[in-house]
């Protein structure tokens, strides 16, 4: 073959080669393919009494497909079980508390102890060793809560000034609604003795204003941007206020399993399963009664747009640039409102459906609450054209410039020093997820689950398909083993540690234990003459 010719051929199968997929993206497909986390993070496991080291690739556990689709999915599975298993319960779910246990008791004896050092050295001014104690105070904190504890621990700092109470009294622009003794029964009443709806509501934010078919306003002029906004940052606590007068109407501790999404127009929306029959009357009624009022200090106007306030380190509080005069605290600022700055209801549109289990129905309306679980906010509101995007533009404009907590650096521009302000703190600058371009006010929880939904949290309904596999093989004489974790030592490897095998190696060899596990667990359904109804097959065991 002359050079001419083989220069020829190398042209010709350069291109094919530019074109050909790189190895890390087989890789990537495959694990994909066979539900093998395809970004997970190394743990090395040692064996107490052999000394072995091994290297265990952990799933990463991302509810969102785009970052990895085998561990969304499998959350995704997991919600969707979460939801059919409360949806349509006929016995009260247990759910028992744990006793607090001999390590709780001495490591919160070791946390009064810091918090009365702490307040001494406080009382003496010494910040220092007071820095030093609250510290010592958080770590304790961590280890109480990785101990498995509940609810809130008593705060280190005395409060300065008592909570300001407001009024119950309902508002005189909103109708009245009955109210009975909430019994602690949560399962909803059987009908003609064997049939037991549940339901399934929709409820969305009030108009701002008319809008297109894609969600943009007619007249973006006169669209109430403002009030779109500030709904959008305080519609969970709208939502928490109207469980509490359902429950309050109805008479029993309704549960419910939730999901908030975005519509067209951006603006917040909660589809919920709830458990038991309510007449749509009363759905409908709750829904009109319910509102939230929002006790924080006017912010209409901002006062500081081109200067900011300045941090003063010997006052600890941030000052007014040109006078020097210190910002008015937060408590003082909410201690003599008359109104609330901000009142958010619910709109008109209100839909109520009754679902019973078991049904096609109910299959399909699960699928719906669980549709957007994999995707991130960012992914669902889209803008498809120009009118959507200025529409998100104004929108996120607005946002930026609405305080979304008593903590939120915002406040500093309406001259009020929020809650916890330091030297660090940036006027006009807040990390929290209401303020982002690619959630536009969204909550950050996407799902709300009550707490005797199920009586199971999701590692319980975890470990349930876990077991159910476990019996499935042991029946045709596969046991695997558990180990035992008192001899097993995890640590996280550190980063450029040369002994941690390259990440695509973890993902090959989780590929492989997975074909192996699925053929074991296909085998056990054949021997079962296939598997029981309504169970899933993702159920396989977890790489990790």
């Amino acid at each position: 073959m002359t050079s001419t010719n083989a220069h020829a051929g190398r042209a010709a199968v350069e291109p094919s080669r530019v074109r050909a997929p790189l190895a890390s993206d087989v890789v990537k497909a495959t694990a994909e393919k066979h539900g093998v986390c395809v970004r997970p993070f190394t743990m090395e496991v040692g064996d107490t009494e052999t000394g072995e080291l091994r290297y265990i690739p952990v799933p990463c556990g991302s509810t969102v497909e785009s970052v990895c689709l085998p561990c969304a999915r499998k959350a995704k599975a997991l919600r969707q079980a979460q939801c059919r298993e409360g949806w349509h319960l006929d016995s009260e779910p247990e759910i028992a508390s744990k006793a607090p246990t001999e390590d709780h008791t001495e490591l919160l004896t070791f946390r009064a102890d810091l918090v009365a050092a702490y307040r001494d050295r406080v009382e003496h001014e010494d910040q220092a060793e007071a820095e030093y104690l609250r510290e010592e105070i958080r770590t304790v904190d961590a280890e109480l809560r990785q101990l498995g504890m509940r609810g809130r621990l008593p705060a280190v700092d005395l409060p300065e000034k008592r909570a300001v109470k407001r009024s119950t009294r309902r508002r005189q622009d909103a109708p009245n609604l009955p109210r009975r003794k909430v019994a602690k029964t949560t399962v909803g009443m059987e009908y003609a003795g064997k049939f037991r709806p549940s339901m399934f509501v929709t409820l969305t934010c009030d108009s701002y204003g008319p809008v297109r078919g894609d969600g943009a306003p007619v007249d973006p002029a006169s669209y109430d941007y403002r009030r779109a906004a500030r709904d959008a940052v305080h519609f969970s606590a709208l939502v928490d206020r109207w469980w509490q007068n359902l429950r309050r109407v109805v008479g029993w501790d309704a549960q419910y399993f939730a999901t908030v999404e975005p519509q067209k127009r951006a603006a917040p929306h909660l589809h919920t399963a709830i458990r038991g029959s309510i007449s749509h009357e009363v759905i409908r009624q709750v829904t009109d009664a319910t509102y939230h009022q929002v006790w924080w200090p006017n912010h209409d106007r901002i006062v500081y747009a081109d200067r900011k306030p300045v941090w003063d380190g010997d006052r600890r509080a941030f000052v007014d640039p040109d006078t020097r005069e210190p910002l008015t605290a937060w408590d003082d600022a909410v201690e003599d409102l008359e109104a609330p700055a901000h009142v958010v209801t619910f709109g008109r549109q209100v839909h109520s459906k009754g679902i019973l289990g078991g049904t096609e129905e109910a299959g399909r309306h699960i699928g719906y609450l669980t549709k957007y679980l994999t995707k991130s906010t960012g992914e669902v509101v889209v803008a498809e054209s120009r009118r959507q995007e200025d529409h998100h533009e104004r929108l996120h404009a607005e946002l930026s410039v609405t305080p979304c907590s008593p903590r939120c650096a915002v406040w500093l521009l309406y001259g009020i020093q929020p809650k916890g302000a330091n030297g660090k703190t940036t006027p006009g600058h807040c990390k929290g997820r209401a303020h982002r371009r690619t959630t536009l006010g969204l909550p950050g929880r996407r799902v709300l689950v009550s707490r005797k939904w199920s009586g199971k949290t999701l590692g319980d309904h975890k470990a349930d398909r876990k077991a159910f596999v476990a019996r499935a093989l042991a029946a045709v004489g596969i046991v695997k083993p558990a180990p035992d974790k008192e001899k097993q030592v995890w640590r996280k490897v550190e980063p450029g540690d040369t002994h941690v095998p390259p990440r695509d190696h973890l993902v090959m060899h989780a590929i492989s234990e997975r074909i192996t596990w699925k053929a074991e667990y296909d085998r056990a359904l054949l021997a079962a003459q296939g598997p029981p109804g309504g169970v899933e097959t993702s159920a396989i065991p977890e790489a990790a």
